[in-house]
C-alpha cells in the first residue's frame, strides 16, 4: 500500500469516526447515559466485532495531539474569579490530594495483590488524577449550585496537569530510584516552572489578540497558544499539561477583561468546544478500541484492589483534606463573626459578610457528591496508552487502569445524578453555622 491509500484509509477512519462518535452521542442523550459511557461501550464491541478497527494509538496521539485540546478547553472555560470561594478545596484536591490518591492505589496494589511496587505507584499515578468531564453537563443540565460545578471543574483542569507530573516521576523511578526528597522537589519544581511559562505565554497572546481585529486569525492565535505552550514546555523537560493548563486560564480570564470582541468571544468557545468533544471521544472511544475483556478477567483481582483502592484514596482526600479545610474555614467564618469584623486590618465589620463568603465552607452534603463524582477516565486512559512499549509488565498496568476507568465510568458516572438530586440542595445541606446567607452571597457573586 502506498503512502496515497493510507492517507486515504486515513481520511477515511477519521471520517468513520467521527460519525459514530456524533450517532452514540445522540443515541446515549436519548437513553439518558453519559456519552463517556457509551463511547467507550461501543468501542468494545466495534473492536471485538470488526477487527479492522482496532486502532493503534501511539503516545504521541494521545499527548501531543488530543490532551492539549481536552486542556485548554476546560481552562479556558474556567474563570478565576468564580473560583474565590473554592479555590482552597481544590488546590488540596489537584495538589497533595493527587499524591496521596497515588500513594493509597500503590499500596492497595502492592499489599493487596503483590504487585511491584515501583510499577503499583505507576498505576497509581494514572489514576491519581480524576476526570469529571462526564458528569458535569449533569450539573449543568440540573441547575446544580455553580460553587458545587466549579469546584468539580476546576479540580478537573488543575489535577490532571498534576497528575500527568506524577506519573512521569513514577515511570522515571522505575529505570532510576530516587528519595522522597528528590521526588518532591521534582514534582514543585516541574509544577511551578511550568505554570509560570503557561502565565507568561497567556499573558503576552491576552495582550495581542484585541489588536489583531480578525476572529479568524485569533482562533488561530488560541491554536498556536495551546499546542505552542505544551511543545515548548516538553522541549524544556516540563510539563506540557499544567503549561497549556496555565496559559489556558489566563487567556479566559485575564485575556476577556482586556476586552475580546462578541464575535471573537463566540468563535473561541464554538471552535474549541467542538475540538474538546472530538479530542474527548476519539480517547473514550480508543479506550473501547483498546480493552479486551478476556485481559480484564486475567487480572480481575489487581482490577478489585485498584477500585477499592482508588475509593478509599478518594474518600480519604474528600472527607479528611476538603472536610478539614471546611472545618477551618468553617471556624474562621465563625470568629469573623463573633468579632463583627472582617479579618482584614482596619476593615469596618459590615464588610465580615463579604470576607464569610469568600471563604465560606462547602455544605457537608456536597462532599458526598466530590467523592462519588470521582471518575477516572481521558486522562488515566491516555497515561495508560502512553506507556512505553517495552515498558515491564505493561499490558497488566494498562489491564488494571481500564478496568478502573470501566467501573468509574458504568457504576459512578451513571449513578452521579442520583448522588446530585439528593445531597446537591442547600436548605439541608448547610453547615451547622447557618451560613445560609453567604452562600447566597457567593452563589451570586461574578
Amino acid at each position: 500500500m502506498n503512502s496515497g491509500e493510507q492517507t486515504l484509509d486515513l481520511i477515511r477512519l477519521f471520517v468513520l469516526l467521527v460519525g459514530a462518535s456524533v450517532l452514540v452521542t445522540l443515541l446515549a442523550r436519548r437513553a439518558k447515559l453519559p456519552y463517556t459511557v457509551a463511547l467507550v461501550g461501543f468501542g468494545i464491541i466495534a473492536g471485538s466485532v470488526a477487527q479492522p478497527l482496532r486502532i493503534d494509538i501511539t503516545p504521541q496521539l494521545v499527548l501531543v495531539v488530543l490532551l492539549p485540546a481536552l486542556i485548554f478547553e476546560a481552562s479556558y472555560q474556567t474563570d478565576l474569579g468564580k473560583l474565590r470561594s473554592t479555590l482552597g478545596s481544590a488546590t488540596l484536591l489537584a495538589g497533595p490530594g493527587v499524591l496521596i490518591c497515588a500513594g493509597v492505589i500503590a499500596a492497595s496494589l502492592h499489599f493487596g495483590a503483590g504487585l511491584d511496587a515501583t510499577q503499583a505507584f505507576v498505576v497509581g499515578a494514572m489514576l491519581s488524577a480524576t476526570d469529571p468531564a462526564a458528569v458535569i453537563a449533569t450539573f449543568k443540565r440540573l441547575n446544580s449550585p455553580r460553587r458545587l460545578s466549579t469546584l468539580i471543574e476546576a479540580e478537573s483542569v488543575f489535577n490532571d496537569g498534576t497528575g500527568i507530573v506524577v506519573f512521569a516521576i513514577a515511570v522515571g523511578l522505575v529505570t532510576h530510584p530516587a528519595g522522597p526528597l528528590e521526588v518532591g522537589w521534582t514534582f514543585v519544581s516541574v509544577v511551578a516552572v511550568s505554570a509560570v511559562l503557561g502565565a507568561a505565554a497567556g499573558y503576552v497572546v491576552s495582550r495581542i489578540l484585541p489588536t489583531m481585529g480578525d476572529h479568524l486569525l485569533e482562533v488561530s492565535l488560541s491554536l498556536v497558544l495551546a499546542y505552542g505552550t505544551y511543545l515548548a514546555a516538553d522541549a524544556l523537560h516540563q510539563s506540557g499539561v499544567i503549561a497549556t493548563a496555565v496559559a489556558g486560564i489566563v487567556l479566559g480570564s485575564y485575556g476577556r477583561r482586556r476586552g475580546l470582541s462578541e464575535r471573537t468571544e463566540e468563535a473561541l468557545d464554538t471552535v474549541w468546544e467542538f475540538t474538546a468533544f472530538l479530542a474527548t471521544a476519539f480517547i473514550f472511544l480508543a479506550v473501547g478500541f483498546a480493552i479486551s475483556i478476556r485481559s480484564l478477567a486475567d487480572v480481575a483481582v489487581p482490577i478489585c484492589w485498584a477500585v477499592a483502592g482508588a475509593l478509599a484514596g478518594r474518600a480519604l482526600i474528600v472527607y479528611g483534606l476538603v472536610g478539614g479545610w471546611r472545618w477551618l474555614s468553617h471556624y474562621t467564618v465563625r470568629l469573623h463573626r463573633r468579632s463583627g469584623r472582617s479579618g482584614l486590618p482596619g476593615a469596618p465589620g459590615p464588610e465580615s459578610k463579604d470576607a464569610a463568603s469568600r471563604i465560606d465552607p462547602l455544605p457537608t452534603a456536597w462532599l458526598h457528591i466530590v467523592f462519588w463524582s470521582g471518575l477516572r477516565g481521558a486522562v488515566s486512559t491516555a497515561l495508560a496508552l502512553s506507556l512505553p512499549i517495552d515498558f515491564p509488565n505493561r499490558a497488566t498496568l494498562q489491564g488494571i487502569t481500564f478496568g478502573v476507568v470501566l467501573f468509574t465510568l458504568v457504576v459512578q458516572a451513571t449513578t452521579v445524578e442520583q448522588a446530585v438530586h439528593r445531597w446537591s440542595g442547600t436548605r439541608d445541606a448547610e453547615p451547622a453555622c447557618s451560613t445560609a446567607d453567604t452562600t447566597a452571597s457567593a452563589e451570586t457573586a461574578p
